[in-house]
């Protein structure tokens, strides 16, 4: 089993409905959700928006290969009625997002994934709910 952790995020729609249906998704079909954060309301980064974010963390024990994660993670994302990816820095409303943080002390650079996330340590959004969860962010 691999250690992993997910940061998840929702803007629009029932915000925390979909973080909550997304927890749900991911312990069905990537593996056994060990812990969750609470919930933190941010508002948006990167971009301009008037609707704040919902914010949390998980930490996830999974058999599947990052590459595999990371579809699955893709897949609930198009499930829950995300139509677009944030891509070169470009970000927009979306009801959810899911990112992988860390992957067991894996490092990888590919042009679909980077491991450990490369921009988490910038984010309070991310950071803080980590912290919660993970004595060594």
């Amino acid at each position: 089993m691999h250690c992993v952790y997910l940061s998840l995020g929702s803007n629009r729609g029932w915000r925390k409905r979909n973080l909550m249906r997304a927890v749900s998704l991911i312990g069905e079909r990537l593996g056994t959700v060990v812990k969750q954060s609470s919930i933190l309301e941010t508002a948006p980064v990167g971009f301009t928006s008037r609707h704040k974010f919902l914010n949390m963390c998980l930490e996830l024990q999974t058999n599947l290969s990052p590459e595999k994660l990371l579809e699955g993670c893709e897949q609930i994302e198009r499930d829950l009625g995300r139509t677009q990816k944030s891509v070169n820095g470009n970000y927009h409303d979306r009801r959810i997002d899911i990112d992988i943080l860390r992957y067991d002390d894996l490092q990888m650079d590919t042009p679909r994934l980077t491991l450990p996330h490369p921009r988490m340590n910038e984010r309070d959004f991310v950071m803080i709910p980590l912290r919660e969860i993970c004595s060594e962010p």
